[in-house]
């Protein structure tokens, strides 16, 4: 263990050299062993190495760029609050995916978006991350640009999942477009993974009153209703986001959402029953109280929020 102190502290030193090439040399060992070695990366965090590589992700550089931002990312699987206790961490984050488009590298993007997922795992930070708008703002606009990598995309839905845990962030996630955007990549993205990503982020947001006027708009029940019916082959996890969506648009909503519902075709309430039937316990159990719902035996009072 001494040894690999020794190790980390000479590494994290030569961040700090004049020397671009000794700086570039100490990043790429730095990430091989913080990715092959996870005994390292709380040594490597302690050894003050956050505020280079904080400072690195402005690099113009796409090859450091993109060790700083995967070192960053294996950091945070052992040390959050190393990381969130790091003054301009975010902000740094936030500039890589602000310039997704133009400036950072797709790794970095990716890298980035992942490390905030990592972060949001610990639900103390879903309010600090969700108040930074330009970082929600800006993962929003990596799933609306229809360039964007897959896997930049992927990840993004997987941060903004986290951020909508915390129900407090729903609002401001529905305010800065979200609901379009994560509707526009159900109905025009074919690859599997990337709409259950999507629909999840849907249920979630759907959990607050500010959801129903927006959903509305893109005609988002109607939309779920078809990821229901059986007919349109949905995966087992996208039935069940759309099952949550619904039942949190009743829980909710006012009327208008519950008479949507109950006027779903049959094709949607047979995906609910196989829901019921084949679903996560979670699954099944939401499943239940949304047939309750579109079968006429609850009413949008009858839900606890």
């Amino acid at each position: 263990m001494e040894v690999k102190r020794r190790t980390a502290r000479l590494l994290v030193t030569r961040l700090g050299s004049v020397s671009e090439q000794t700086r570039s040399e100490s990043l790429a060992e730095l990430r091989l062993m913080t990715k092959n070695d996870a005994e390292s990366r709380p040594i490597i965090a302690e050894a003050g190495a956050i505020p280079y590589l904080e400072e690195t992700l402005y690099s113009s550089s796409h090859d450091s760029q993109d060790n700083a931002a995967a070192i960053l990312l294996n950091i945070s699987i052992s040390s959050r609050d190393a990381l969130m206790s790091t003054r301009g961490l975010l902000d740094a984050i936030s500039h890589v995916l602000r310039h997704h488009a133009t400036n950072s590298s797709p790794f970095a993007v990716q890298s980035s978006a992942a490390t905030l997922h990592s972060l949001l795992v610990d639900d103390s930070y879903r309010p600090v991350i969700g108040a930074k708008r330009d970082i929600v703002y800006s993962l929003i606009e990596i799933i609306k640009r229809p360039n964007s990598p897959p896997r930049s995309v992927k990840d993004a839905l997987k941060a903004l999942f986290g951020i909508a845990l915390f129900p407090l962030n729903r609002a401001s996630l529905i305010g800065l477009g979200a609901v379009a955007a994560l509707f526009s990549l159900v109905l025009k993205d074919g690859r599997v993974g990337i709409v259950e990503d999507a629909t999840a982020v849907i249920a979630q947001i759907a959990g607050c009153a500010e959801s129903e006027r927006e959903f509305w708009k893109v005609s988002g029940v109607k939309v779920l209703e078809d990821l229901l019916d059986v007919g349109t082959g949905s995966s087992e996890r996208v039935k069940e986001n759309a099952v949550g969506a619904l039942l949190n648009l009743v829980r909710y909503g006012g009327g208008g959402v519950v008479k949507q519902v109950k006027e779903m075709g049959p094709g949607a309430v047979e995906g609910i029953r196989d829901v019921v039937e084949n679903g996560t316990a979670k699954g099944k159990s939401k499943g239940i109280e949304l047939l309750k719902v579109v079968e006429g035996g609850a009413k949008e009072w009858d839900f606890a929020v």
